[in-house]
């Protein structure tokens, strides 16, 4: 009796094990959107200190060049969801991928500083895009009991293609012997560190087409049998695949398109947003006022302009993205477990602290071009300390509160709006650090010290706690 009955758990519990793997890699190639994401968006951080000397202009323009990416992004994020329910999730990816290789390609080999700012534009789109297509594609294609988990890949991928970008501009740096002008094999260190995506995008064009379309879309496109043959592919075989299918269809009837009206209060003669979207505009533009993606895009130059050698620099570039990745993980395992809302306070508070702690050390005046010992050590560890404290807080809770926060009747309308709202935010900040810093460097980090310490009453007096809150009892 035993023997006859182990071998068909055994073969049952290996046929599970396989359609898990199946699901994770399709998943996972999925998330290389999110990598590309966090790579495209940190990688100019090595070259910023390069261009500015290669084409002898000034901060406002030199931000202007590293700021207009963010247009893109706005524009990609706009379109992708509608260019995706027209030609498929998989052709947005493709298209993403190109757009990705074709940046990475014209941002290494630029003829003058304004085609550069083009191809920017041209990798911002793909960025848009790709911040949209792979969070949808994962929602639609995972198995019910594991989307929270499976979800969460895509910002684990943001986070690890940040930390890739550093330290790939870290290896080029030394062999190009520190110098950011280098030269290797013909092209400038910097142009190789924009250069290596393509490496990345290729592989995410090619990953695309080893996974299946989006059952969703499939149905919509009224291929009903391919659709099934998906849904057995990653939600096993033993589930009922009509019931599945015709699940799916009375959701997308009963589906309320939200537009930009739906936002408005009701009564005549009145424009005026609802409260609820003003909170979530509110926690996308905090998000971005604390100044994190200086971090992000300025941090080499930052620490040069305090006295750091460039090599050391690009280091600390690296193991800023490796305390990102650790505040991210901290965040995906506590934001279940103690709340959205504490995770925000402890977030805020720590930010202003350490924010606080780094706006002191660069008042210091420089000696020898450097910060004093204590002051250089203080400025360090509180930067260190900035990245974690907003990478287990408001790095993640921001998206799962505005994933929550909105009523069924106006969720994607509202997430459009915060979401616009935090690439003008972003917008913002990265545009004006560089003539800020060259202003007062440590004002600039005042500045965003106070948005830090206003998120606290922010979130103390508007935002409600969503955790173990169904959707449906958002209103």
């Amino acid at each position: 009796m035993t023997s006859t009955t182990r071998p068909p758990a055994s073969g049952a519990g290996q046929a599970q094990a396989d359609h898990l793997s199946h699901v994770v890699f399709i998943t996972a190639a999925a998330a290389m959107g999110g990598f590309l994401f966090g790579y495209d968006s940190a990688v100019i951080n090595g070259a910023v200190e390069a261009i500015r000397d290669r084409y002898a202009v000034g901060s406002g323009a030199l931000a202007q060049v590293i700021a207009i990416a963010l247009i893109g992004c706005a524009v990609g994020a706009a379109i992708a969801g509608r260019l995706a329910d027209r030609i498929g999730r998989i052709s947005v990816m493709r298209i993403a991928a190109a757009l990705f290789s074709v940046s990475a390609i014209g941002s290494a080999l630029p003829f003058t500083l304004w085609d550069l700012a083009l191809w920017r534009v041209v990798g911002g789109v793909a960025i848009g895009m790709a911040s949209v297509i792979g969070p949808a594609y994962i929602a639609e294609v995972a198995p019910a009991a594991y989307r929270g988990r499976l979800g969460s890949f895509q910002q684990a991928a943001i986070v690890i293609g940040i930390a890739v970008s550093q330290l790939v501009n870290w290896a080029v740096l030394n062999l190009a012997d520190g110098r950011q002008r280098g030269e290797i094999a013909g092209l400038e260190a910097w142009q190789w560190m924009l250069g290596v995506e393509v490496l990345p995008a290729v592989l995410y064009g090619l990953l695309s087409f080893a996974i299946p379309e989006s059952p969703r879309f499939l149905i919509s496109a009224g291929r009903h049998d391919r659709a099934r043959e998906v849904l057995a592919e990653v939600e096993g075989r033993g589930v009922d695949l009509d019931a599945r299918v015709a699940e799916i269809e009375d959701a997308m009837h009963r589906e309320h398109k939200s537009t930009f009206k739906d936002l408005l209060t009701g009564g005549p003669g009145r424009f005026r947003l609802l409260p609820i979207v003003w909170i979530g505009i509110g926690l996308s533009v905090f998000q971005q006022l604390v100044g994190i993606n200086v971090a992000f895009y300025y941090s080499a130059t930052l620490w040069q302009s305090v006295g750091v050698d460039p090599s050391s620099s690009f280091l600390y570039s690296f193991t800023t993205s490796i305390i990102n990745i650790v505040g991210t993980v901290i965040a995906m395992v506590l934001v279940d477990r103690v709340g959205r809302r504490p995770l925000a306070l402890v977030g805020s508070a720590g930010m202003a602290l350490a924010l606080a702690l780094e706006a002191w050390a660069f008042s210091a005046d420089l000696v020898g071009g450097k910060l004093p010992g204590t002051q250089g050590v203080v400025a360090l560890v509180a930067a260190h300390a900035f990245v974690l404290f907003f990478a287990l807080s408001w790095g993640v809770v921001v998206w799962v509160l505005l994933g929550e926060m909105f009523p069924n009747r106006i969720r994607a309308a509202a997430l459009g709006v915060a979401a616009a709202a935090q690439w003008i935010a972003n917008w913002l900040i990265t545009a004006t650090f560089p003539s800020l810093a060259d202003w007062n460097l440590s004002g600039t980090y005042v500045i965003y010290t106070v948005f830090a310490v206003l998120s606290i009453p922010f979130v103390l007096k508007f935002v409600k706690e969503t955790k173990g809150k169904a959707l449906e009892e958002m209103g």
